[in-house]
């Protein structure tokens, strides 16, 4: 049998403008009741990377420094079935509420997904949904799974997070 296994809550305040979505956290994140906590996921090295600052300064400082670059964090599923730390794992997955959060956060007007998983699970739930309009970036994932696309690769990417216009319409 596996274990239900929850979301964080989103970092976020009424400045953001873009959302970084993951699919759900892993067991070291869980664990550590920290987003992106294994050590060999390249999450914060390469936004640390991007906006100039240390990656290994504490939890709250490198959220806070997301935040300031008006950049809220939350995740695609809100609670699944999932042993182990494999996206491709996840079973008997629920959205989080989507339509609450951008109405609370109405700046958003881009969403940028950790990985292709993040991605499909968040357009599989949002179809009917009623969003605002908004531009899509999907970025190789940050997991220690994904070791085919190199650091220098995933920075390049992921610097598309402070372009303003690369636009990505799916929806």
């Amino acid at each position: 049998m596996h274990i239900r296994i929850y979301s964080f809550p989103p970092f976020a305040d009424k400045n953001s403008d873009k959302l970084i979505l993951g699919s759900i956290p892993g067991e070291e994140s869980l664990r550590q009741q920290k987003y992106y906590a294994h050590p060999r996921n390249m999450f914060w090295k390469i936004i640390g990377t991007i906006f100039d600052f240390d990656p290994a300064m504490p939890y709250e400082n490198r959220v806070r420094k997301l935040i300031e670059n008006r950049i809220a964090l939350w995740d695609t599923v809100h609670h699944c079935h999932r042993p182990g730390s494999m996206d491709s794992n996840i079973k008997q997955e629920e959205p989080n509420d989507f339509e609450t959060f951008f109405k609370e956060h109405p700046a958003i007007k881009k969403v940028v997904f950790n990985g292709q998983t993040a991605h499909r699970l968040f357009m599989k739930h949002t179809r009917m949904m009623k969003l605002p309009d908004l531009e899509f970036h999907v970025m190789p994932s940050t997991s220690p799974a994904n070791a085919a696309v190199s650091f220098a690769a995933k920075v390049e990417a992921w610097r598309k997070i402070k372009l303003p216009g690369q636009l990505m319409r799916d929806r």
